[in-house]
């Protein structure tokens, strides 16, 4: 519903962290590609989820998903590649607030543990 981050922020090339909350991370993959879509048609809603929901592979039928995403202004399509497992770590999300989902910087080391 609002233009946060990741948006505007993410590339190809970037690396990704991934951790379940309360959790270390555990995971890492490269973005190889990020769309952006803003304020879009409702035919463009419907374009975005026929050449895409094969990647994305939503639980729900793609009626039932089209009903919640005809509510939102924004979409953003990551696409990763080289996904893998690493040995967990943690990290100090201090100045980052409790409930954030992401965190850009420039160094993961920056805020590990």
């Amino acid at each position: 519903m609002m233009k946060i981050a990741p948006r505007n922020k993410i590339q190809a090339g970037d690396t990704v962290y991934f951790k379940d909350a309360g959790k270390e991370i555990t995971a890492l993959a490269t973005v190889a590609k990020v769309l952006q879509f803003d304020n879009y048609t409702d035919e463009e809603l419907h374009d975005i989820l026929n050449n895409y929901a094969d990647v994305i592979s939503f639980h729900d039928p793609l009626d039932q998903v089209y009903q919640w995403t005809k509510l939102k202004k924004y979409c953003i399509l990551i696409f990763l590649k080289h996904p893998k497992k690493i040995m967990p770590f943690a990290i100090d999300k201090t100045w980052y607030g409790n409930a954030c989902a992401w965190i850009s910087l420039p160094d993961i080391d920056k805020i590990r543990l």
